[in-house]
């Protein structure tokens, strides 16, 4: 790379993080008759590209939130383009990620004081997500807790909490609240969002396995314990216990008819099974209720029984 190349870049990568796509290719435009053929160069010039008509009709939105969640709806956009590159460059794509996550941020912020519970909480979270993003994970931890409290046990709200902890090295807590927010709804959950080796691995090797959409959500947590991911468990309470039964009964029922989605059902079930098998073991069962738990699960999926029992 050209040292004039290297030092526009460079100038360019700033008014990326400033959000700016328009000055950045501007100065970039200059930098071709020195490196015509820069791989470099070229991608943070597509991404400008990108980026460019979308922030110009960026003004056209009014209400912060919703610029804040076109902001990240716009990003996974931009993510599948990016994957579409056969030679990303990583200093370009930081500069747009700061630029991009600091925009929507600051629109979530001036949300704060909003007095609705639902509404309250999801902009935290995103604030919380748009911290993550940013590095500043103290910050993220803060917004991400105040959601919690706002609305307790929301399975999208969890999963970010469990990211950020795992970003930290907070391995523990992280497995913890993976798998909870994984019990709760694995489908409310914005797995293209979350960063951490710990999830992102394990997703991806789900993945491997041809799964895509819902189904990939719901066999996320079955993989997660067969290969030991989440092992970190807790103790259901009896009246948990009572509402997983429940709705176990209900998903077996509803498995029964044939116009049911079992492709989404198995892997729910087996979650679900997993967890009910956590809770007589924790309650010392003789081992009855284990052994038919188990039976159904060999029934559902032979090959996940014979994984699970190893």
């Amino acid at each position: 790379m050209e040292i004039q190349t290297e030092n526009g870049l460079k100038e360019a990568f700033g008014y990326l993080e400033n959000a700016n796509p328009e000055q950045a290719e501007k100065i970039l435009a200059g930098l071709f008759e020195y490196d015509f053929e820069c791989p470099e160069l070229v991608f943070t010039v597509d991404c400008c590209n990108f980026w460019i008509p979308y922030i110009k009709s960026l003004s056209e939105m009014e209400n912060p939130f919703e610029r804040g969640e076109s902001l990240l709806a716009e990003w996974k956009t931009f993510q599948a383009f990016v994957a579409r590159k056969e030679h990303p460059y990583e200093p370009a794509l930081y500069s747009v990620s700061r630029g991009i996550f600091s925009r929507a941020l600051e629109n979530y912020t001036k949300l704060f004081d909003e007095r609705n519970p639902v509404q309250k909480a999801e902009i935290y979270r995103k604030a919380g997500l748009c911290c993550k993003k940013l590095g500043k994970y103290e910050d993220a931890q803060h917004c991400l807790s105040v959601a919690n409290s706002t609305q307790p046990g929301l399975a999208a709200v969890l999963a970010e909490l469990a990211d950020c902890y795992a970003l930290c090295g907070g391995d523990r807590n992280a497995k913890i609240l993976f798998r909870e927010a994984f019990f709760i709804d694995p489908e409310r959950i914005d797995i293209s969002f979350l960063d951490s080796s710990l999830i992102t691995c394990l997703i991806e090797k789900t993945a491997e396995k041809g799964y895509t959409g819902a189904v990939l959500q719901q066999w996320i947590p079955v993989y997660g314990v067969l290969w030991g991911i989440f092992n970190v468990k807790r103790e259901l309470k009896p009246q948990e216990a009572g509402k997983l039964k429940q709705e176990i009964y209900a998903l077996e029922n509803e498995m029964k008819d044939p116009s049911s989605d079992a492709a989404v059902l198995t892997p729910r079930l087996i979650n679900l099974y997993f967890w009910l098998i956590d809770y007589y073991v924790a309650a010392k069962d003789t081992g009855r209720q284990i052994n038919e738990v188990l039976l159904k699960i060999k029934i559902l999926d032979s090959a996940i029984y014979r994984m699970y029992i190893k």
